[in-house]
């Protein structure tokens, strides 16, 4: 029984690492961008991402990626068995972000976050990380940090260099 939930703000690597660790286990990968998004960035109704997030933490073995609705957060990290949340500065997520954005541009970017064929709009992309480290990072590092004093392996990623290790160990 393996259940790792990779959380983080955009652009951190957490998809690129979830295939790995999904590759590596053999266990099934969800990206929460595919629940929470429709194709053009429309959200999807919030009862089907409900519906769709709670069959998926229900089952014995996974790895998923991503936020989706902040209310979702909480039951993820309480089924995981693994945590690993990416909190690297926030001028790095604004950076990687602007890298990914410049190689789906330039029809570069090898899997398109949500498998969708149209990026994001930049502005809103960049204003939702401001938000998501302003308003969301402080109640999730809060979480990670409860569900490891409860006894749950955390591995807190601080830097690309971290992240490309733990990538390099996933396999």
């Amino acid at each position: 029984m393996s259940r790792i939930a990779i959380l983080g703000n955009a652009g951190g690597g957490k998809s690129t690492l979830a295939r790995k660790l999904s590759e590596r286990h053999a266990i099934p990968h969800f990206e929460i961008d595919r629940l929470l998004w429709q194709e053009g960035w429309v959200p999807a109704p919030v009862e089907t991402y409900t519906e769709q997030h709670e069959r998926i933490i229900a089952g014995e073995n996974w790895v998923i990626d991503g936020l989706g609705h902040r209310n979702s957060i909480s039951a993820r990290i309480d089924r995981a068995t693994e945590i690993i949340l990416i909190d690297m500065p926030l001028w790095m997520h604004f950076w990687l972000a602007t890298e990914r954005q410049m190689a789906w541009q330039s029809d570069k970017l090898e899997h398109a976050p949500g498998g969708f064929s149209t990026m994001p709009p930049t502005r809103d992309l960049f204003r939702t990380i401001w938000e998501i480290e302003q308003d969301w990072m402080p109640d999730i590092r809060r979480l990670c940090a409860e569900a490891q004093d409860a006894g749950k392996t955390l591995t807190l990623i601080p830097s690309v260099d971290e992240l490309n290790a733990l990538m390099e160990e996933a396999g």
